[in-house]
């Protein structure tokens, strides 16, 4: 970060000269779309640009980190259409008020927890906890599984020394767990409701179930924990304007919005050309990827003005971190609930954040090197 005020661009230079970057990702070339509209373009035309890719859809590929497609988000229209319906009631539950009074409290007792010192590290300590028990709200799991979630660190697959595939087995076994468990007794909760729906004339088949079981408990995580990193470290840099927030409450949906677009915590996404496909300065083999660069597209300043700063009441912001078209991001409502919840409940009950000392998390490939939150963050902080 080059101040308190911009942050870096990686994509700035090939944005506005090229529009596409290439990345070496594992020896395979793979070029970004990099500009809002072409990005947006991209989405629509889900033929040319498919997501129906098993382990694929993912950069870099997962072959040897799950055993199944992720289930809906590598799948196309009309498949993808009826697997997501399945799923968007629980998702839709972000917008009730007994779901907002969960998270609420969750946010709260998190908070309490580190209100008690005022020195604490807070990936480990306020963002991984916080997002794990949330998670039980989405599920409707019982809150105490969320020890088990924590337990994983920021990331099911990429996070510590253990190896990726290592770490996608635990993930795996807890999901065949669950799924052996409900079948036996099915309940109201997620996992409940996969066994026992009805798609399409016939039961969701055991590896079905998992393939959205797998996205549940990796899509959303290491995104919502940095997204929430950056908000703290922000917050704790921009004195002046966590007091904006805490004088103007209304101000916290727009900030939000902000701090998504410029966090993009996704950098890009891939997809698979089956037939091929043209993109400016390049000729797509049949069977090989692309990748959205939502972090890009979010910086474009033919669409956002002073595209670096962060403007916590900037509207309009038609931002692209929860991705665009048919595959948009399932868990985006309760992902800004958390974030909403956590900076109203800061508001009220913290003075001031003050850093101590972070490492920021870098993702790094042939071609970029991009900060996206951090791996630690110490802080210290003084009562509201």
């Amino acid at each position: 970060m080059s101040n308190v005020t911009d942050f870096e661009d990686p994509f700035q230079r090939a944005r506005a000269e090229e529009g596409v970057l290439e990345i070496d990702v594992d020896g395979e070339k793979i070029p970004l779309v990099l500009r809002y509209e072409d990005v947006r373009a991209c989405t629509r035309d889900w033929q040319t640009f498919s997501s129906d890719a098993p382990f694929r859809v993912p950069v870099p590929s997962e072959e040897s980190m799950r055993p199944t497609r992720q289930l809906p988000i590598e799948t196309d229209p009309p498949l993808h259409t009826a697997y997501r319906a399945l799923v968007q009631p629980l998702f839709n539950r972000a917008r009730s008020p007994e779901y907002i009074g969960a998270i609420r409290q969750i946010v709260v007792a998190v908070l309490d927890d580190i209100l008690v010192g005022q020195e604490f590290e807070f990936v480990a300590g306020v963002a991984l906890p916080l997002q794990s028990k949330a998670l039980t709200v989405l599920l409707k799991l019982p809150l105490d599984e969320a020890a088990e979630w924590t337990s994983w660190g920021t990331h099911v697959f990429h996070s510590g020394d253990v190896p990726a595939q290592e770490k996608g087995a635990v993930l795996d076994d807890y999901i065949q767990r669950k799924i052996t468990a409900a079948k036996a007794t099915p309940g109201d909760d997620f996992f409940g409701h996969l066994v026992t729906c009805d798609f399409q004339g016939r039961p969701l088949t055991r590896e079905e179930i998992t393939g959205f079981a797998n996205l549940a408990f990796a899509g959303g995580r290491d995104t919502v924990i940095n997204t929430l990193s950056f908000v703290a470290h922000f917050l704790a840099i921009r004195p002046d304007q966590f007091e904006r927030l805490r004088d103007n409450r209304l101000l916290v949906r727009s900030a939000v919005e902000e701090f998504v677009r410029i966090a993009s915590p996704l950098t890009h996404i891939g997809r698979v050309c089956p037939a091929g496909a043209e993109i400016p300065g390049y000729t797509i083999p049949p069977d090989h990827r692309i990748s959205l660069c939502w972090a890009s597209a979010n910086r474009d300043a033919a669409v956002f003005a002073a595209a670096d700063r962060v403007l916590i009441d900037r509207r309009p912001n038609p931002h692209l971190g929860f991705g665009f078209g048919a595959h948009a991001c399932l868990g985006a409502s309760h992902a800004r609930l958390v974030l909403q919840q956590f900076i109203e409940r800061l508001c009220e009950k913290v003075g001031q954040l003050q850093i101590i000392a972070g490492v920021e998390h870098v993702e790094s490939w042939p071609g970029y090197d991009r900060k996206i939150g951090f791996k630690s963050l110490r802080m210290r902080l003084a009562s509201g």
